[in-house]
């Protein structure tokens, strides 16, 4: 489509006159319009006719065209260039205008990437790439080729395809050093910090967090600082040092100025949704349900006006929908969870849908929907297979223990087992993981079918060994739930008693009330 004022614009003659030509074509109907308003566009009837007269220009006319194509448009759109970039990419890269087609690449490649477009995004990128290599080296083509691999990365990483993010990481990290600038380089450390937490590298992921933190600080780089700290309060979590990550997320969102509230950082979404995202779970995760309650708010209100970017909307659901499956609220949680993989799906967010799905498939076997529990679960597991091939271990973790959940309501038990020993061997880094991994094979060892006191009683004691130092307080009274109930079918009453007591206590503290009802009867059994 080829607006009416911008063939005035690149034509010689006056304005009547190219419209009594235009209105010729369209007789002959070569042409028709497309558009009335805002402006007048013409385009061809058939796409041959368009081949046809394109391939009858001499290639240096082509070229001139193109360029004057571009000029046109940058004065008639001057206060809008914004909606026409793809247009100016196309343009530029036919008038043979390399800068200016890198520039408009990147503007095209950002625009797709917060409409929630990552396949077209990355066509942009990589064009721009491909552009750049073709331009004699200078510290401006250095400087664009390491700010658009580093938003490639966010997109391969959002897709799913963390080698290729990998490897862009890489030449970023060289051309820091060509350049030799340190804020490129904290930057990196940054992102690297994110690629190791990603495959469960946990201790290089803190190594490369503090690298770039002390960059930042020394630097004095409030945009480094408040990146790598958002780097960090995720590795944290992950770790299950879930007061850290709460202290850190805090830091954070009390130094971010207003006016950067949607500020990427360079990360895969703004760093004040990230950090409201992490400080919600792990308030969850220790069981501060009323604090984690105000900061769901808040999640939600800072992701909804991004709705366009599907990655930080769906993380920010998914997190809320962590904190109402936590306290038991399965209403809560599967409403939350249910918009986290639509937008997720419509997204194209692949490194996010399989813990979401597993998290949902935990909920509908919960509420007795089995069918619908079992087909998540099932998609789940091919996403997390997938997600293993890439080595992307550091959401394993929450993953296996989701689906064994589900697993263990569908009376699935030896599955559910299968996913906690591989969440205990291959989430080693992750103690808190761990954790809930052990307390589910107490679950399944005093089940019906089982009856392992013995191993039950064996799993709840190294889950609390791993959960009491990290203040896990929902998991602390689950494995008391668990002994007790152990206890009660045992014959010790008076262990069931104190075990039950301190679990309906520490449920009713945190609000609770799905599982403080059972704590209560299995009480009231002991009478």
């Amino acid at each position: 489509m080829v607006p009416f004022a911008l063939l005035t614009a690149i034509s010689d003659e006056p304005e009547d006159e190219m419209g009594r030509r235009l209105d010729r074509l369209q007789a002959a109907e070569f042409l028709y319009e497309v558009n009335l308003f805002p402006d007048l566009e013409y385009t061809f009837k058939h796409a041959l006719t368009h081949e046809v007269a394109y391939n009858g220009l001499l290639q240096e006319r082509r070229r001139e065209l193109h360029a004057l194509v571009v000029e046109a448009i940058e004065k008639l759109y001057s206060d809008r260039l914004r909606e026409q970039v793809e247009r100016l990419a196309h343009h530029c890269l036919r008038g043979q205008l390399r800068e200016k087609a890198v520039i408009y690449l990147r503007e095209a490649g950002l625009k797709a990437y917060t409409r929630s477009a990552p396949h077209d995004a990355r066509g942009c990128f990589e064009l721009a790439i491909e552009v750049l290599e073709a331009l004699p080296e200078s510290q401006s083509t250095l400087e664009h080729a390491f700010d658009i691999r580093l938003q490639l990365r966010t997109v391969l990483v959002q897709l799913g395809e963390v080698w290729q993010a990998v490897e862009r990481l890489r030449e970023t990290e060289a051309l820091a050093e060509k350049l030799n600038d340190d804020s490129r380089r904290g930057r990196i450390s940054a992102m690297m910090s994110l690629n190791h937490a990603l495959h469960g590298q946990l201790d290089e992921a803190l190594s490369s967090g503090a690298r770039a933190l002390s960059l930042a600080e020394r630097l004095e780089d409030l945009k480094l600082r408040i990146l790598a700290t958002s780097c960090l309060d995720w590795v944290h979590a992950l770790r299950g040092d879930y007061g850290k990550a709460v202290e850190l997320a805090l830091t954070n969102i009390g130094a971010l100025p207003a006016a950067w509230v949607y500020e990427y950082f360079g990360d895969t979404m703004p760093s004040a949704i990230w950090d409201q995202v992490w400080l919600l779970r792990s308030l969850a995760h220790l069981g501060r349900f009323a604090e984690a309650l105000d900061h769901e708010a808040a999640v939600i209100r800072l992701a909804e006006p991004t709705r366009f970017r599907a990655h930080a909307v769906g993380l920010a659901y998914h997190a809320a929908g962590v904190l109402h499956l936590l306290q038991g609220d399965w209403t809560g949680a599967r409403s939350a969870l249910d918009h986290a993989i639509d937008v997720n799906r419509r997204g194209y967010v692949v490194v996010n849908l399989s813990v979401t799905l597993a998290d949902s498939a935990w909920v509908l076997a919960q509420l007795g929907e089995a069918t619908e529990a079992l087909n998540r679960l099932l998609e789940a597991q091919q996403l997390l297979d997938h997600l293993v091939d890439m080595g992307l271990l550091g959401a394993g973790g929450p993953i296996y223990h989701a689906l064994g959940r589900a697993c263990l309501l569908l009376d699935r038990l030896d599955e559910a087992g299968r996913l906690c020993g591989l969440a205990i061997e291959r989430c080693a880094s992750q103690p808190g993981s761990v954790a809930y991994a052990q307390h589910l094979l107490g679950d399944i060892a005093i089940h019906a079918d089982s009856s392992d006191t013995e191993g039950g009683e064996a799993h709840y004691r190294q889950a609390l060994a791993l959960a009491e130092p990290r203040g896990m307080r929902p998991l602390i009274a689950h494995c008391h739930l668990g002994l007790g109930k152990l206890f009660a079918r045992t014959g010790k009453r008076e262990q069931a008693r104190e075990y039950l007591t301190t679990a309906t206590t520490m449920y009713r503290e945190m609000d609770m009330r799905f599982y403080l009802e059972q704590a209560e009867a299995e009480l009231r059994g002991l009478t």
